[in-house]
């Protein structure tokens, strides 16, 4: 009989480790266990999911990859489509089915993408596995509010939670967006999303958070992203007479080209100005939209975290330890992966001693909880 595997989440949660025979012997007595990970690892995304890998890999570094008498092996997996260059259903379930299928994996850490944690958790839910991703943020993946019906109990097809995040929802950022938006002095905005979960969702937020204080909503539009001209579309914002648009979408739907064209339809600040989400925040959006242009249309994104210069304590320790190890700055999600590993060994040093098989995912439920009321006071 397996041990369940929710409950051996506190040994690895983003975890990762490289270990030569002979170490392993020595130091890990009860062998080895393994971690499966899975988001983009090519094309816009390979930055940022090397950035994820480098910080589970930080993380565990400060434990020496070691964990009560067992060794962590990882197995990264890339859940893009090598014709898309972006994350695909089907290559994402095919992951997730390889890591129940394990005996010797223990937790699954992913995904980036929304869309495709709608597709792994009922896999890893139905064979007890604890999942953690250092990404979503659609919320109907944990909570009701901002979800559709059904959701996230749909999601659980065991009833019980196995699913867990340390980053605040959509619900919360799309809100906060449309906020700084009425801040900003703007009147009348025009959304755009790529029809895409993550997309869709925090757009929607921020237009019935927008519509709620004020702000007149012009559309709240789906975009063909594969479709290599958005001219036409951006041509009827200009026409509405909106002083924003506002995007919801990622890097790999299209974001760079609607910033770049804004520039060259005349969508520009102050007469109109961009904003987009957090899946925005990544170094590839200014090389494909271009600096000028991000400069021309006064490009501003929203993200829940401080800035890096602005952390203290662990946090500014934890930005300085991964410059030092790296020699680069962090991505996104990068020190967000970090944070997740050091609370999952520390969940596992608390249950040292107990029966095995004892479950954690109770204790994990009620850091979640606490997280998520610290995050909306």
């Amino acid at each position: 009989m397996r041990v369940p595997r929710i409950a051996a989440v506190a040994v690895v949660l983003f975890g990762l480790a490289a270990v030569s025979g002979d170490a392993a012997a020595q130091q890990c007595p009860k062998g080895k266990l393994r971690l499966y990970t899975s988001w983009p690892m090519q094309g816009a995304m390979l930055p940022e999911g090397t950035g994820m890998k480098n910080g589970v890999d930080l993380a565990v570094a400060e434990v020496n990859s070691v964990v009560a008498g067992y060794c962590l092996e990882i197995v990264n997996l890339d859940d893009a489509s090598p014709q898309t260059g972006k994350w695909d259903g089907a290559v994402e379930a095919e992951n997730a089915n390889k890591a129940v299928a394990d005996p010797l994996a223990i937790v699954y850490i992913g995904t980036y993408n929304s869309g495709a944690a709608k597709v792994s958790i009922p896999i890893t839910n139905r064979a007890h596995m604890a999942q953690v991703t250092p990404a979503n943020t659609y919320p109907g993946l944990t909570k009701k509010r901002g979800a559709a019906p059904g959701e996230p109990e749909i999601y659980r097809p065991g009833g019980f939670v196995n699913y867990f995040r340390p980053i605040p929802a959509d619900d919360i950022q799309g809100a906060v967006a449309a906020k700084w938006a009425k801040r900003m002095g703007v009147k009348k905005v025009y959304v755009l999303n790529d029809q895409e979960l993550y997309g869709k969702g925090i757009a929607d937020v921020f237009e019935a958070t927008a519509k709620k204080i004020g702000l007149a909503v012009v559309a709240n539009e789906g975009i063909d992203w594969k479709q290599p001209d958005q001219k036409p579309v951006l041509t009827k914002v200009r026409a509405s007479g909106a002083d924003l648009l506002y995007l919801g979408g990622v890097i790999e739907t299209g974001a760079q080209v609607v910033i770049r064209q804004m520039k060259e339809v005349g969508l520009t600040a102050p007469r109109t100005r961009f904003l987009g989400p957090d899946g925005l925040l990544e170094e590839e959006l200014l090389k494909g939209a271009t600096c000028e242009a991000a400069m021309a249309t006064d490009m501003r994104v929203t993200f829940a975290g401080l800035p890096f210069e602005k952390m203290r304590g662990i946090g500014a320790k934890t930005y300085e330890t991964y410059k030092s190890k790296y020699g680069k700055e962090p991505t996104s999600y990068a020190l967000y992966a970090a944070e997740g590993g050091r609370e999952g060994q520390g969940r596992h040093r608390e249950a040292r001693g107990r029966a095995q098989g004892h479950r954690l995912d109770e204790e994990l439920r009620g850091d979640q909880r606490q997280v998520e009321l610290r995050r909306e006071r």
